[in-house]
């Protein structure tokens, strides 16, 4: 009794997972299965693909951010009536948060879902020695099952004999050899990829190309075993309505087992291998997530959400616990739309890439007034990273909002890492000496003027204070997960209807 699952890993940083990870997910829902998909880490971007090749909302399993006990649990909601599970991993196997051991690493993620590992290593500048890498990557704890290899930008048939021949006697078959094919990468920027809804049609071209890619070069038939492989998973399944409500409650769920009998064996890829619905959100300028839409009950406050090309960055989970706390949750694009959603109480403006939309964001006046009117009037705003940048004075000269006394601007500093934090004040979302994880991920650096508290006291890995709490608004540029503080999605709908 469980959700057959892969959990795609490898070495290292660039050695293929997003692309084998995309490429199976469309591939498997151009079978007709429905596949659930994940991404380990705090990463958006990536989730974002996943999205387009399944149809799904992309979510994320961090043990940083959440804890290791909703590991499980998030998997299990997001997995729920699915016929297979692929989890793509994050940076080498064995990496996780600087200095905390296991703690937030792909091999971690595997054994709390009980999950075969699939590893993708670069061959590129290899051959005998891949025996060595595998080996070494399978032994170094008993406890993660490597379940076969996949090899990434092999150079031509006298590579892949060669690369065969050496992990013959390593015990781990191969299930996939993938040639170099510059043609369909995916291209990135400062942050990393560019996020789907930047790339409209063309990253539906591009997820097909890796879908061939995988049928032509795996085999799927193999990975298919593999993944129904995986022991039962006893858990209980995440629910936002029970996490808002004050306890996580509920019993273990088995997760039943589906039927793969019906997958046949692969053909050519069709143009159906995408989804219909694949990013369709996406592509009509809203935040992964919810779609928009009309309120349900007019005694429900509507929080609009920010989204479109310059707002992607939003975990799926979000949305679910406003809706559970009582909320209509209504997405808006702030390069289209000139007003926020009629009735609008509460304002969410997650991550993205602002700074690429500087120009246009700051054209939208009308928006820009509507929001510092809200603001202004002491109704509640969360706005982490992204979101923090718009409510700013200026963007790289641009006018924003300006409703934090504060310009921002590009610098040439990467500011990345997992952070801890504790609240320095009572805000919208918590209450004085609240302690969280989050995650920081930007290129923009702040000059604040006075006027505004700071939103959190950081202290760890380093000691400082971060963001702003002005009345309403709580602005940041910590990424949080609130799944693992559900009562931050409570206090903020309650702060509507105050």
């Amino acid at each position: 009794m469980s959700v057959p699952r892969l959990v795609i890993a490898a070495p290292a940083s660039g050695s293929g997972k997003t692309t084998v990870a995309t490429g199976l997910m469309a591939l498997f829902a151009a079978r007709g299965l429905a596949v659930s998909p994940h991404k380990v880490g705090p990463d958006y971007i990536d989730a974002g693909y996943h999205a387009l090749a399944t149809g799904r909302p992309g979510r994320n399993l961090d043990a940083y951010l959440c804890g290791t006990e909703l590991v499980a649990p998030l998997f299990a909601h997001g997995a729920a009536g699915c016929d297979l599970a692929v989890v793509e991993g994050v940076m080498g196997l064995y990496d996780g948060a600087a200095g905390q051991g296991e703690l937030g690493s792909t091999a971690q993620v595997a054994k709390l879902l009980r999950a075969p590992v699939v590893l993708v290593v670069d061959a590129s500048s290899q051959s005998r020695s891949v025996a060595a890498l595998v080996h070494g990557f399978a032994s170094w704890d008993p406890e993660v099952r490597i379940g076969g290899v996949i090899l990434n930008k092999v150079a031509s048939d006298r590579h892949e004999a060669l690369l065969r021949e050496a992990l013959d006697e390593s015990g781990v078959p191969v299930l996939g050899v993938l040639r170099r094919a510059a043609e369909i990468e995916t291209p990135s920027r400062h942050l990393g990829l560019v996020p789907v809804a930047e790339r409209r049609g063309d990253a539906v071209g591009v997820v097909r190309g890796v879908a061939e890619r995988v049928r032509v070069g795996c085999d799927v038939e193999g990975l298919l075993r593999l993944a129904r492989s995986a022991p039962s998973l006893e858990v209980a399944v995440w629910d936002a309505g029970r996490e808002v409500g004050g306890g996580v409650g509920g019993g273990p769920v088995l997760l039943p087992a589906p039927s793969l009998d019906r997958v046949s064996a692969p053909g050519p890829v069709r143009a159906s291998a995408v989804p219909s619905n694949a990013g369709r959100a996406v592509f009509q300028g809203s935040a992964p997530g919810p779609a928009p839409q009309t309120p349900e009950r007019p005694e429900r406050p509507v929080v609009a959400v920010a989204g479109g090309p310059a707002f992607t960055f939003s975990y799926a989970e979000h949305a679910e616990l406003l809706r559970a706390a009582g909320a209509d949750v209504v997405v808006f694009d702030p390069l289209r739309d000139e007003r926020l959603p009629p009735g609008t109480e509460g304002l969410v403006i997650g991550g993205g890439f602002p700074e690429v939309y500087a120009p246009e964001l700051g054209a939208n006046e009308p928006l820009r007034e509507a929001v510092a009117e809200l603001a202004h009037s002491g109704a509640p705003v969360a706005a982490e990273c992204a979101g923090l940048l718009y409510l700013a004075r200026s963007l790289d000269g641009a006018p924003m909002c300006g409703v934090l006394g504060a310009d921002a601007r590009m610098s040439e500093r990467l500011t990345l890492g997992y952070r801890e934090a504790v609240a320095v004040g009572d805000s919208v979302l918590a209450a004085a000496g609240t302690r969280l994880r989050g995650h920081e991920f930007h290129r923009t650096v702040l000059e604040p003027g006075a006027g505004a508290a700071p939103a959190w006291g950081l202290v760890r890995p380093e000691r400082r204070v971060e963001g702003f709490v002005q009345r309403g608004v709580h602005a940041s540029y910590l990424h949080t997960h609130w799944a693992a503080a559900p009562g931050m999605a409570r206090r903020f709908v309650e702060r509507c209807t105050a």
